[in-house]
C-alpha cells in the first residue's frame, strides 16, 4: 500500500529536514512554521502503534482516502497526548486498519463521531458490540446531546438495541457507551463546543457538508470540524466555507489546518480549485486530507498552488 511521494520543496514555505520516497521509507521530516512552532512526521519504530507518548500532542491517520478510496483506508484519525486519546471517526474499514496496526478496536478508549457517512460511522456497531459482549466495558464517547439522538435512532438502533433486554427493555445509547458532554460555547462565529479528553482540549464547530444545496452550516445536517488543543484543526467533511477557515483562523491563529479535498469541483466536499481560493499563508498550513485515489495526478498542481503537502496515514503528526 502506497502513498504520495513528496519531492524536496513539496511543502511549500516550510523547513524540510528529511525527504519522504514511498510510504515505507518514511524517515523524518520537521516543518517549521511561520509562528517558528514545528511539526514533525515521523514513521512508526515499532509494527505495534502505542496509544500513549512522551506527552506531545500527536496526530496519527489510520486513513487518509476518500469514503470510497481502494488504496489507501478511509479518512480516520487518531489524536494522542500523553496517557490520552481519542479516536475521531470510525469508518467502515478503522478496525481493519486498527488491526494492521497490531490493535482491536477495543483498545480504543474514547471516540468523537463528526457524522454520519458510513465512512466515520460505519465500524461504531461493531465497536460497540465487542464492547459489551467481549472487552465487557464501555468506551467513552464526546457527543452533544443533540447528534446523540440522531446517530442512535438514525444509524445504530438497528443494529444494536435488540442483541438483549435488560428488565424487558432492549438496549440503549448508554448501555454501550460512556457519555462526555462536550458544553456549548458562546460568544463563538458559529455553533462551537468544548470538552476535555484527559489532557487534550477539543473545540467542535459546525460545518456545511450536506446536503449539497444547504446554503449554510446552519441549514446543513449534523456535521462538525474539530481546533484541538487551540492550535490546530482538522474539518473532517465540509464543503468549501472560506468564512469557517477565515474566521477560526483569526480566532486561534491555528499552526495547521487538515482540511479535506476532493479533485473536482461539486458534491459536497471543497475542491482543490475552490481551496486555491484561500489566502496563501493559510494554504501553506493546509494538508489535504480525504482524497481520491487518484492522487497522482495532482500532486503537482497541489505543490504549484501553495499547499503544504497531501496528507499520509499510518505516521505520526507531533506538533511541539
Amino acid at each position: 500500500m502506497y502513498l504520495p511521494a513528496y519531492k524536496k520543496g513539496q511543502f511549500n514555505n516550510l523547513q524540510i529536514t528529511y525527504i519522504i520516497k514511498e510510504y515505507v521509507f518514511i524517515l523524518t521530516i520537521t516543518i517549521r512554521n511561520m509562528r517558528g512552532r514545528m511539526m514533525k512526521i515521523l514513521k512508526m519504530k515499532d509494527k505495534i502503534l502505542s496509544l500513549k507518548n512522551s506527552g506531545k500532542l500527536t496526530f496519527f491517520f489510520t486513513g487518509i482516502g476518500s469514503a470510497f478510496t481502494k488504496r489507501v483506508y478511509q479518512t480516520n484519525l487518531l489524536i494522542m497526548k500523553g496517557n490520552d486519546h481519542v479516536l475521531v471517526d470510525c469508518g467502515t474499514r478503522c478496525s481493519e486498519s486498527l488491526n494492521e496496526l497490531g490493535l482491536n478496536i477495543t483498545d480504543i478508549g474514547t471516540f468523537l463521531i463528526t457524522h454520519s457517512h458510513a465512512d466515520h460511522i460505519g465500524g461504531l456497531e461493531e465497536a460497540s458490540l465487542m464492547g459489551m459482549f467481549f472487552a465487557k466495558k464501555k468506551p467513552s464517547i464526546v457527543i452533544t446531546e443533540n447528534y446523540q439522538d440522531i446517530l442512535w435512532e438514525m444509524s445504530l438502533r438497528g443494529g444494536c438495541a435488540y442483541n438483549e433486554e435488560i428488565n424487558g427493555s432492549v438496549l440503549n445509547f448508554t448501555d454501550f457507551w460512556k457519555i462526555i458532554r462536550p458544553e456549548r460555547m458562546p460568544d463563538y462565529p458559529r455553533e462551537t463546543y468544548a470538552a476535555n479528553v484527559g489532557s487534550i482540549n477539543i473545540k467542535m464547530f459546525r460545518t456545511k457538508h450536506i446536503p449539497r444545496t444547504s446554503k449554510s452550516w446552519e441549514t446543513s445536517f449534523w456535521s462538525c470540524g474539530l481546533i484541538i488543543d487551540d492550535r490546530v484543526m482538522f474539518t473532517s467533511d465540509t464543503r468549501y466555507d472560506e468564512e469557517l477557515i477565515l474566521s477560526y483562523s483569526r480566532l486561534f491563529r491555528l499552526e495547521n489546518i487538515f482540511h479535506d479535498c476532493q479533485f473536482f469541483t461539486g458534491g459536497v466536499h471543497a475542491s482543490l480549485d475552490e481551496l486555491n481560493e484561500l489566502p496563501r499563508e493559510i494554504k501553506s498550513k493546509i494538508i489535504l486530507t480525504h482524497y481520491g485515489d487518484n492522487w497522482e495526478t495532482y500532486e503537482e498542481r497541489v505543490h504549484d498552488y501553495g499547499f503544504a503537502g497531501l496528507g499520509l496515514q499510518h505516521v505520526f503528526y507531533q506538533f511541539d
